[in-house]
């Protein structure tokens, strides 16, 4: 069966970071694809959306930063601000958010993480698609086969510099 993926940037890239929700606002309720967000539009989302859609972004961007892969283009960027500003899920991106269940058989992203233990929990209750899932610790999951990451939310105090460091050295350690 086919997985409908949906959500915002590449379609295809380095990393993406699945989420449970979309932003509530009308033009993205019924996404049916992953659509690239235009320069400006983070910044359009963070005001009708409020302060959790800024740290979303924001802790994505600073994710890419730390990880300063070298196949990624963050390294054109001298800050994850200008990152998140100039580039971050935009059509040049190599990233993507996404509010769908992982579709790892695609192979359409080098690494899959999903943020959140409870969303993954859900996902792993209601989809299976892996079994090769191993729990690190109460925060972080790895699935070496598929190059799958659980890690905390996408937010400043559940996913904090200390663990975005975490994720990224978990991250390393797939390749």
């Amino acid at each position: 069966m086919k997985i409908l993926t949906q959500g915002f940037g590449a379609t295809s890239g380095l990393i993406a970071i699945y989420i449970e929700h979309s932003p509530p606002m009308l033009e993205y309720k019924n996404l049916l694809s992953v659509q690239p967000l235009s320069l400006g539009e983070i910044t359009v989302i963070n005001q009708a959306s409020g302060n959790g859609w800024r740290k979303i972004f924001n802790v994505y961007a600073k994710v890419l930063a730390q990880l300063h892969h070298s196949d990624h283009n963050f390294t054109n960027y001298d800050s994850w601000q200008t990152y998140r500003d100039e580039c971050l899920l935009q059509s040049h991106s190599q990233e993507a958010l996404l509010f769908s269940v992982p579709d790892l058989a695609a192979k359409q992203y080098h690494y899959h993480v999903i943020a959140g233990r409870t969303y993954a929990k859900k996902l792993f209750r209601d989809h299976i698609f892996t079994n090769s899932l191993v729990w690190l610790d109460e925060e972080f999951a790895v699935d070496p086969i598929h190059r799958l990451v659980v890690c905390p939310f996408l937010d400043y105090r559940q996913l904090s510099n200390i663990k975005i460091n975490k994720l990224c050295d978990i991250l390393r350690e797939l390749d």
